[in-house]
């Protein structure tokens, strides 16, 4: 095994995040090397022109400015396919219309409920933030869409529809600008879903055919070369992403961010290594699992690929 000596952080005066990361690999440190890595497979994952790249993240970061990197990213094509949560449908267009706000972990809830503001975490998320005005905009569009004669549609055309509803700060804005897909398997389980369902009650033929979605995911990944995923959190988009890839021998380039830990056996928690097992990442990949809060860790990792 050859040696490798520790070096250390040398900080600059006008230092750019790309220059600081890169010092990284070689200043160990216990997170920071893991950093360095995946800074390192996603830099070569996005120049690998045979690559399918797979976005896969949780909603509650796009109750925060990290929304803003993910636009970034879709504006940018840093992405080929995109799979979450229908929560991040949710934030994407409430936040289109109106504000959230700060607040901290230590508030008084049942105070918070009295005047009607959710709590995200240390964001203040108010009732005409969310589901007042998701339900005021989603309705006509809805009605719209039921008129205009369709009445089957996968959440990828839907929210390609939704999306020209959306400002440009908005990450649906450009999936659907820049015409990359946007997968949500569980599209009822949030606001907006449950608009769908509301708007089913007196239209009882809409449906969101979700088997649509998976004969493209199909489409996709099935002739794929290779294909390659930055894996946000955990939960139903983070097992979507990875169990589709196992159909074509695994990933070949997977990083993940995750805070969740794997002693009790989550998905959530799970590293790499453990999805080689099941050959959802294949045994020859580059992948690497960075402990760490998506809010801090996805903004640095972005910016070090300028």
């Amino acid at each position: 095994m050859r040696q490798r000596p520790v070096r250390d952080i040398d900080i600059k005066g006008g230092m750019t995040v790309a220059a600081l990361v890169g010092q990284f690999a070689e200043a160990g440190g216990f997170t920071a090397t893991k950093f360095a890595d995946a800074v390192d497979i996603t830099k070569k994952m996005l120049k690998d022109k045979d690559c399918v790249k797979f976005l896969s993240f949780p909603a509650c970061i796009n109750a925060t400015g990290t929304r803003g990197v993910i636009a970034k990213m879709l504006r940018e094509r840093m992405a080929d396919v995109v799979i979450t949560t229908c929560g991040t449908v949710d934030h994407d267009l409430a936040r289109s219309w109106k504000d959230y706000y700060h607040g901290s972990f230590e508030m008084d809830d049942a105070g918070l409920r009295d005047r009607g503001v959710n709590r995200l975490g240390n964001v203040l998320v108010p009732n005409d933030s969310y589901g007042t005005i998701i339900e005021q905009k989603v309705q006509p569009f809805l009605q719209q869409m039921w008129d205009s004669g369709k009445k089957r549609i996968g959440t990828k055309e839907l929210l390609w529809k939704v999306g020209e509803m959306c400002k440009e700060d908005s990450i649906l804005y450009w999936a659907q600008r820049n015409k990359i897909p946007v997968y949500v398997p569980g599209i009822t389980d949030g606001s907006f879903g449950a608009q769908l369902w509301l708007f089913s009650q007196e239209h009882r033929e809409l449906c969101i055919d979700l088997m649509q979605d998976e004969r493209e995911l199909a489409d996709i990944v099935f002739p794929a070369r290779k294909t390659g995923a930055l894996i946000i959190g955990g939960g139903i988009s983070k097992h979507h992403t990875i169990w589709w890839n196992q159909f074509k021998e695994g990933l070949d380039y997977a990083v993940y961010i995750s805070t969740a830990a794997e002693h009790d056996g989550s998905l959530s928690g799970a590293r790499t290594r453990e999805a080689v097992s099941w050959g959802k990442i294949g045994r020859r990949a580059r992948h690497v699992t960075v402990d760490g809060d998506a809010t801090i860790l996805l903004p640095l990792l972005v910016a070090a690929l300028k």
